[in-house]
């Protein structure tokens, strides 16, 4: 028997708001198939208000509602059967963030969920991220997001401990991370890595992915911690305009990207890790796939 049905993800970050549609393909005897239909990211940059101001700014609220319409539209023309919205680190220390949530609901019909760090984790863990791994190697998972980043140590196909930190890239860019901070992961990252033996990192997030892409690695093959600093060097010694133009990168990607490969650096180094794999998965994946685990739970009773 054949059973299709779509799923959508929405996942609003402090860098950009992204709407993923998968589609889920069920044969009898055979795992589900899960192929990614279409996916629209707008770079409203959250942060950029929430870390400065404290409050998401009227100009960017009307934004978000735009942007949900659209997606409505989206999901109904896809015919998708069911979606989650999901609000991270911006939203979740916006002052307004509730009332936002509220309005977006009042005017769009979406239903927002504003998770934890912890949540967040636990959402990006329900990834088919043990397909992937060596389930008798060590791995720091490293989720580099606008607002937050989020650390997972695997070891054995066990999860050890997991961590988020208020260290992103639009944090950085706004000069808003202390020197603390810094240590505090630097610490946390060495306790917890000490006694594993050749550690390799997985990376998650369009910046990661950006750089992967540049490199014309094959899927499934590591970037080396050479390379992720050769090209950290090079993106340092281009001005914003020049990474733009040299590196065809898109102006919402060209600023984050130099934090975002500071922190991937930085945690190859303290982890003592050579390499970093970029297997393409994220908090939209994780909700995709915890919809339609949801959705057979749901059969099955």
């Amino acid at each position: 028997m054949l059973d299709i049905k779509k799923y959508a993800a929405i996942d609003i970050g402090s860098n950009a708001i992204r709407l993923l549609i998968s589609t889920v393909t069920d044969v009898e005897g055979r795992p589900p198939v899960f192929k990614k239909t279409s996916l629209v990211r707008v770079p409203i940059r959250l942060g950029s208000d929430v870390f400065v101001n404290n409050a998401i700014s009227e100009r960017n609220i009307q934004r978000m509602i735009d942007s949900m319409k659209a997606y409505q539209l989206l999901m109904d023309t896809h015919q998708v059967k069911a979606y989650k919205a999901c609000a991270t680190s911006a939203m979740r220390e916006a002052d307004n963030g509730l009332a936002v949530a509220e309005r977006i609901k009042e005017e769009t019909g979406i239903s927002i969920e504003i998770i934890d760090g912890d949540s967040e984790a636990a959402i990006i863990a329900a990834t088919d991220l043990n397909d992937l791994i060596d389930s008798k190697k060590s791995y720091l998972y490293v989720d580099v997001g606008g607002g937050s980043t989020e650390f997972t140590i695997y070891s054995h196909g066990e999860t050890i401990t997991s961590r988020s930190f208020k260290l992103g890239t639009v944090r950085l860019l706004n000069d808003l991370v202390s020197p603390e901070t810094w240590i505090e992961l630097e610490q946390w990252i060495k306790a917890n890595t000490k006694s594993l033996e050749g550690i390799d990192l997985i990376g998650s997030g369009g910046n990661i992915n950006n750089i992967f892409k540049s490199s014309g690695k094959a899927m499934g093959k590591p970037l080396s911690y050479f390379y992720l600093s050769s090209y950290y060097q090079l993106l340092t010694s281009l001005t914003y305009e020049e990474r733009i133009v040299q590196l065809n990168l898109n102006q919402d990607r060209a600023d984050v990207i130099v934090p975002a490969a500071k922190i991937y650096l930085s945690a190859m180094k303290w982890s003592k890790a050579r390499k970093i794999y970029v297997p393409k998965i994220g908090l939209s994946d994780g909700i995709i796939k915890t919809l339609y685990n949801q959705d057979k739970a749901a059969l099955s009773t």
